[in-house]
């Protein structure tokens, strides 16, 4: 069965320490996406973008920082896509996800661990599920190295940036035969 993620209601969230003392967050407001599951519900794949362009830490001077060359270059790299690799079920409606983030341009492997809920449909006749998941990557691996070194000698940005997923999503109608 196929699912598309429905943005209205999906939100990527992501923390990164700010001079090792506090934490700045921020969100995605553009992302598409579709999820494969087998007709029982199980989770088979999924592959999803996100909008560099739409980077919102709610401060719009470092936003333009953001959207930079020094770290998401957003005019000349639009998206980070992420594409799963391997689905392992961990335990009912928990799965371990591995997939390929291509982000900048490069591609490194990114382990999420999701939690699904159970299809239900919506007042228009939809199905639906969602599903929350979280996971941790090193901004270092895809070329994310500007960083400045305050007086104090700690460093302006961390290395690891944690990301929550919040993900609902509308299963396609089957394609009539014939």
């Amino acid at each position: 069965m196929q699912w598309q993620i429905d943005p209205a209601h999906t939100s990527v969230d992501f923390a990164v320490r700010h001079l090792g003392i506090s934490t700045v967050r921020g969100h995605f407001t553009k992302l598409s996406g579709t999820i494969e599951t087998t007709d029982d519900g199980r989770l088979q794949s999924l592959e999803a973008a996100i909008g560099t362009g739409s980077i919102d830490t709610r401060e719009e001077e470092r936003n333009a920082h953001l959207r930079s060359a020094d770290f998401l270059d957003a005019a000349r790299n639009p998206a980070i896509v992420f594409r799963s690799t391997s689905v392992t079920l961990q335990e009912e409606r928990h799965y371990s996800v591995r997939g390929d983030l291509t982000l900048r341009g490069e591609t490194h492997p990114v382990d999420l661990e999701l939690e699904v809920t159970e299809p239900i449909k919506d007042p228009w006749g939809n199905i639906r599920a969602a599903a929350t998941g979280e996971g941790r990557l090193n901004r270092e691996n895809w070329g994310l190295t500007w960083n400045q070194v305050s007086d104090f000698g700690r460093r302006l940005f961390g290395d690891e940036v944690r990301f929550r997923l919040e993900v609902e999503a509308v299963a396609k109608p089957p394609v009539a035969a014939g």
